[in-house]
């Protein structure tokens, strides 16, 4: 038996991150396509319409690719380096050509359709019928049916845009990186809290700043979110507020990172690319595969939503500028006086909760939640497993029987210099049943959960904003999913062929369990004492829930609306910029005009660097389907135990268990027993009009 050397072609288990390297990227693709190409001409030539005779080989073969390019792409996000960047960039054009040629397999599709339209087909199970189905859709959104020109300029197009795309993302995480703003006087740290002090030298001492000190700087503030956003909520100096608003607002807007030529390069080229496939514009091509079926589908949601926030939103701006007794409050101040509004309100901090939450203890309260609702055990696997960096953690998932089930990685803490910002889970294996040396075997699941919460610092552990506990939760909902799957087909189990305006109701459903009494005494314990969050701050995090929720309601539909404008109605040809089309958009989903130079689509990697092109309206859509999916156990009464425990099986059971099995509206009636319904949302958001 020949020895792999080159770590990224062992192709199955854990990774093994100590020994890879960005040189093992290029060698390993090469050869890797090479092989594949080989096996896709046999399969294509000699295969059978059944689904061992086609479906089984071809997973076989996808899974080699995902395997590594997965490991790769995971890389990009986590430990981005100049070296990592070239060779991805290098091998990314032939990965794309390969995928192209998967997807456009005429052989391939036929026998698909051979399968849907055979005998065999009424003997097939219903995660089964979905694969195929969704493999035929795939293959017509991929343009199996092209021909000579028009399939050249397609293959060209996809090329380009996985291009652009990772340029887009670069740009993004490079402009970021490159402010930075260094305080050295107590006048301009005035109002700072400890937590962002000590963060801010801790900066400094990285950028060769070795003497600074929380009490004695320097202090560097960045525009990563564990800098930025507190900066703005308690910096006195409306002066030094504007000066870090305005660089992020206008990240990637100009000079050297400039993403705005790749805005209409990406819009254009998606814009042919639809025509190309039949369709009108890209939104159709993006909600061909979703539960949405239309454009106006999704308009007429989001409407719904800002209807009922809009007038809403208006009251609290002007409720904010007679707080702030400042008539023409400018964007930076927003942040300021709405922190000393919700001081003032509700009598806290967000500051003052900080020491409640380490993240040893919220994972505590978490996992308590999980094993509370869910039946499952998570306990530390740290050291089973290689990581790609220190901090990160690794655990087990065991269900009631004590059986492991699961694993997942955490990456919890911000490191700008190399990782992307935001938080997301991705999976690094996914639940699979496999033949091997003649025996079934069940391939378990492992997620990524990736996070960019406030680092430990001086020798204190992680303290967490009540924010950042809500992304952790959600993050952990998606992980959820994948991990708790019972689908033992790779092509539907966990989150794997959910719609995409599905898959993020798990996440969004955790989130309403932070503020569950049980839960969030269970992980709110002071890390230096122990005591748990005295009760009038549960109080006081509950009455100030809602604050502001109307202008945050408005804000995601603005994102979600200028989305859905730029991909259907919007004519890159034409006179308008895509920042023409937004702050149009904005006359009505914002109730403060944006800066003549916010550049803001020039960061949102959501949609030119993400999976959320025409799809960022999927947060709301699968929203109305979390809040009412919680509103289940609400209505069974959050303490009665034994309630409790059947409605979280019931939704383990569907929701978590069945994957892409079915389709997610017939998963949730079987979960909820009727259609969804809007009012769970609006109730929780306080926007429910009696």
């Amino acid at each position: 038996m020949t020895t792999i050397t080159n770590p990224l072609l062992i192709g199955e288990g854990l990774p093994p991150f100590n020994d890879i390297k960005p040189e093992h990227i290029i060698p390993s693709i090469e050869q890797l396509l090479t092989e594949l190409e080989t096996e896709v001409n046999q399969l294509e030539s000699n295969f059978q319409p059944t689904w061992q005779g086609l479906v089984v080989p071809l997973n076989h073969i996808e899974e080699r690719l995902r395997w590594s390019w997965g490991i790769i792409g995971h890389l990009m996000g986590v430990k981005n380096s100049p070296e990592l960047r070239t060779a991805y960039e290098t091998v990314q054009p032939n990965l794309v050509k390969f995928a192209n040629r998967l997807s456009q397999s005429k052989a391939l599709y036929e026998g698909f359709t051979q399968i849907r339209n055979s005998n065999q087909w009424d003997t097939l199970d219903s995660a089964q019928k979905r694969i195929i189905e969704s493999a035929i859709k795939e293959a017509e959104l991929s343009g199996v049916a092209l021909e000579g020109e028009k399939k050249e300029r397609f293959n060209q197009i996809q090329l380009e845009l996985a291009e652009l795309s990772t340029k887009f993302s670069n740009n993004v995480l490079d402009s970021t990186k490159a402010f930075k703003l260094r305080l050295t006087t107590p006048e301009e740290i005035d109002g700072l809290p400890a937590s962002l002090l000590s963060l801010a030298a801790q900066t400094a001492r990285m950028e060769g700043d070795e003497n600074a000190t929380p009490e004695n700087g320097a202090w560097v503030i960045t525009l990563d979110y564990p800098s930025y956003v507190p900066f703005l909520k308690f910096s006195k100096r409306s002066d030094l507020r504007e000066k870090v608003y305005r660089a992020f607002i206008s990240r990637a807007g100009s000079g050297d990172f400039d993403n705005n030529p790749l805005i209409t390069k990406i819009l254009s080229l998606k814009q042919e690319l639809a025509q190309i496939l039949g369709y009108g514009n890209y939104a159709q091509v993006s909600l061909a595969k979703k539960m949405a079926d239309s454009v106006e589908s999704v308009e007429k949601l989001l409407e719904e939503l800002r209807i009922v926030s809009y007038d809403v939103a208006q009251k609290e701006l002007q409720e904010l500028k007679e707080f702030a007794k400042i008539d023409d409050l400018k964007p930076w101040d927003v942040s300021y006086w709405a922190e000393k509004q919700r001081e003032a309100k509700f009598n806290f901090t967000e500051e003052e909760l900080r020491p409640y939450f380490s993240l040893n203890q919220v994972l505590e309260g978490l996992f308590g939640l999980a094993k509370r609702i869910f039946g499952v055990t998570i306990t530390s696997a740290d050291g089973e497993a290689p990581v790609w960096h220190e901090d990160v953690k690794y655990f087990q998932v065991a269900d009631e029987n004590n059986e492991v089930i699961a694993h997942f990685y955490l990456d919890a803490y911000s490191r700008p210099s190399e990782k992307r910002g935001g938080a997301w889970m991705d999976d690094c294996l996914g639940r699979a049943k496999f033949e091997q040396d003649g025996k079934m075997m069940t391939r378990l699941p492992v997620a990524y959960l990736t996070c960019n919460q406030t680092p430990p610092i001086d020798g204190k552990p992680s303290l967490m904003t009540f924010g950042e506990v809500e992304t952790l939760f959600h993050e952990f909902g998606h992980g959820l999913q994948h991990m708790l799957t019972k689908i033992d087909y790779i092509g539907a189990s966990g989150i794997n062929n959910v719609e995409w305006d599905a898959v993020e109701l798990p996440s969004q459903f955790m989130e309403n369990w932070c503020l569950e009494k049980n839960t969030l005494f269970g992980m709110a314990k002071h890390y230096e004492t122990g005591e748990t969050l005295p009760y009038h701050y549960y109080e006081k995090l509950l009455a100030s829930k809602n604050y502001m929720s109307a202008s945050a309601m408005l804000r995601q539909l603005h994102f979600s609306l200028v989305d859905i404008e730029l991909h259907s109605r919007y004519n890159p040809n034409g006179s308008d910029t895509p920042h023409d089309v937004r702050d149009r958009i904005a006359k009505n989903t914002t109730v403060m005009t944006p800066l003549p130079e916010d550049k803001f689509l020039c960061s949102f990697g959501h949609i030119f660097a993400g999976g959320y092109s025409a799809g960022y309206y999927s947060y709301k859509w699968a929203e109305v389907l979390s809040a009412d999916a919680f509103s289940a156990f609400e209505e069974v009464g959050l303490e009665n135990e034994n309630a409790i425990v059947e409605v979280g099986k019931r939704f383990r059971d569907t929701i978590l268990a069945l994957g892409g099995s079915r389709s997610p509206m017939e998963i949730f009636k079987q979960f909820r027993g009727r259609q969804p319904d809007t009012k769970p949302l609006l109730r929780h958001s306080g926007l429910l009009v009696a």
